[in-house]
């Protein structure tokens, strides 16, 4: 199949960037990012600089194939990351525009890859758990509802690559938040920093330049997990709650 490719070149976040068409023939069962693959070995046979994307695990996992595909993060796919999506869901033909995930907080560092490390720093500011679980044993003597353990792995499964901040037309990372804050607040191990997690993981997302919350659930549409909003309201619940109750001013 032969397709017409409108891919994001930009040399790093200093300077402007624009489309650029190429032309590819791709075989259907091919992943996106194969196709790519095919496309820098076309570019770099002829001497020209291949497209920059991020990719790791190719297998759903890792989060790190950020790419807005047709508008769409992740692609046209349900359920998918970019690299789990296949070249039978296009047409021969087909123009297919690629981007990268467009937020202030994501700056472009080059072509279609950017820095994702606000994340990081979210996750940082939270701080640890100081439960001591002791051996794998020990850690299940703790009684768990079915229903919380349940509410508390879907939370857990957030591989923090950003499609929600992509899909937020105010760039707003609190899907991803709420999720990490929701998975640890649900659990006992998580009580003991439950308030102060809170306060500063949500400072630290504002600090970072995030958008609010624009209700329009496009997050929980485009996430590649399924990660719900009741994890953003959970996390508004524990944000303010610990304001009242918190000693820390």
């Amino acid at each position: 199949m032969k397709l017409n490719l409108k891919v994001w070149r930009q040399k790093n976040a200093k300077v402007k960037g624009q489309f650029e068409s190429y032309q590819v023939v791709a075989n259907e069962h091919m992943s996106f990012l194969e196709m790519l693959d095919v496309l820098n070995e076309s570019l770099v046979s002829g001497q020209k600089e291949p497209v920059a994307f991020e990719h790791d695990c190719r297998e759903g996992i890792c989060g790190t194939c950020n790419l807005v595909i047709n508008g769409q993060p992740h692609g046209p796919q349900n359920g998918t990351t970019t690299c789990q999506l296949h070249m039978r869901h296009f047409k021969d033909g087909q123009t297919i525009v690629i981007e990268p995930f467009r937020a202030k907080a994501f700056p472009v560092l080059k072509d279609l890859v950017v820095d994702r490390s606000a994340f990081d720093r979210i996750i940082q500011a939270g701080g640890y758990v100081s439960v001591d679980t002791g051996q794998a044993p020990d850690g299940n003597t703790i009684p768990i509802g079915k229903d919380v353990a349940g509410q508390a792995f879907e939370a857990a499964a957030c591989i923090g690559c950003g499609a929600c901040v992509a899909a937020c037309p105010n760039s707003s990372a609190m899907l991803f938040v709420g999720a990490k804050i929701s998975h640890l607040a649900l659990l006992p191990q998580g009580e003991v920093e439950a308030k102060k997690r809170a306060q500063k993981m949500v400072h630290q997302m504002d600090e970072e330049g995030f958008g609010m919350c624009s209700n329009i659930t496009a997050c929980e549409a485009e996430c590649p997990k399924g990660i719900s909003v009741e994890n953003i309201a959970r996390m508004n619940r524990e944000y303010i709650g610990a304001s009242f109750t918190s000693q820390d001013k």
